[in-house]
C-alpha cells in the first residue's frame, strides 16, 4: 500500500482509498468496488464526512432489532472486507449475528480471500456463505446464492455497501433489511427498512459503541425504539442537511476557499 504522509490534509480519505486498492490486488475487491468506493466518498464531502444526526437515530434503530432478532445476519462483500474487517467480526459479536459472504461479482477465490481476511481478526468466527445452497428468488447467477444457515434463515440482514436489487429482492422475502450507504437517493437506501447514511467506517464503531449501550435495556424499550423510527423521515432529513450544508457554504463563499 502507498505510504501516505499523516500531515495530507486528506489522509484518511486517501488512506481508505489505497485500503480498496490492496483490497483488489489481494482478490477480495472487485474493479466495480472501485468505482462504488469513489461514489460514496463524493457523497460523504456532501455530509461533511461525519456521522449526522439522522445516521445516528438509524444506528440506534439498527442496532435495537438486531438485539431483538432471532436470527440476524451480517452480509460481507469485497470493500466491507477491505475497509473495515476488524470492526465487522467485532460487531457481529457484538449483535451476537452471523457473518456470511455474499457477493455481487462472485468467485471462489473472492469467497476464500474474504473468508481469510476476516479470520484474521477472530481465528475461531464462523464465515458462512463458502459452499451456499440456496437462491434468493428472482436473483439470477451467482449474486443470488446463499447460505441455508446465514442469510437464507436470517430474520434480519445487514447488506452494506449493497446493490439495490438485492436489497429489494430481500425485502420481498419477507427479511427486515437494513444497509449502510451513503448515497440517500440509491435504490438500496430507498428499499431498506433502516438505512444509515454514514462512513462504514465510522458507521461500524458506532453501532459497537451502541451495542454496549443498548444490550441491557429490556425488550419493550428495544421495540420502541424500532417501532418509533421512520425510514423516509431519516432519508429526507439527509437531504435537508445536504441542502443546507451546501447553501450556506455557498452564501459563505467557503467553496472558493477549501474542499467541502
Amino acid at each position: 500500500m502507498v505510504k501516505i504522509p499523516r500531515s495530507h490534509p486528506r489522509y484518511w480519505s486517501l488512506y481508505y482509498r489505497e485500503r480498496i486498492i490492496e483490497g483488489m490486488e489481494r482478490g477480495m475487491t472487485a474493479k466495480a468496488g472501485l468505482i462504488a468506493h469513489g461514489r460514496g466518498e463524493a457523497f460523504d464531502y456532501l455530509i461533511g464526512e461525519r456521522t449526522i444526526e439522522p445516521a445516528e437515530r438509524a444506528m440506534r434503530a439498527v442496532v435495537a432489532k438486531f438485539l431483538l432478532a432471532k436470527h440476524p445476519v451480517i452480509s460481507v462483500n469485497g470493500n466491507v472486507a477491505a475497509l473495515v474487517p476488524k470492526e465487522t467480526v467485532e460487531l457481529a459479536k457484538a449483535l451476537n449475528a452471523k457473518l456470511e459472504v455474499n457477493l455481487f461479482y462472485r468467485t471462489e477465490e473472492r469467497v476464500r480471500a474474504i473468508a481469510e481476511e476476516l479470520g484474521k481478526h477472530d481465528p475461531d468466527v464462523e464465515i458462512l456463505g463458502i459452499n451456499p445452497t440456496k437462491r434468493i428468488p428472482g436473483l439470477e447467477h451467482e449474486r443470488g446464492k446463499v447460505d441455508e444457515k446465514g442469510i437464507w434463515r436470517a430474520d434480519v440482514v445487514l447488506v452494506p455497501l449493497e446493490d439495490g436489487d438485492r436489497t429489494e429482492a430481500l425485502v420481498g422475502m419477507g427479511k427486515f433489511v437494513v444497509t449502510v450507504d451513503l448515497n440517500p437517493l440509491s435504490r438500496s437506501a430507498r428499499m431498506a427498512d433502516i438505512t444509515i447514511v454514514d462512513n462504514i467506517v465510522r458507521a461500524y464503531p458506532r453501532m459497537i459503541e451502541l451495542a454496549g449501550e443498548l444490550r441491557n435495556l429490556q425488550r419493550e424499550e428495544l421495540e420502541r425504539i424500532v417501532e418509533e423510527y421512520d425510514n423516509g423521515k431519516t432519508l429526507s432529513d439527509v437531504l435537508t442537511y445536504i441542502r443546507d450544508r451546501l447553501t450556506e457554504l455557498a452564501r459563505e463563499g467557503i467553496w472558493r476557499r477549501k474542499e467541502l
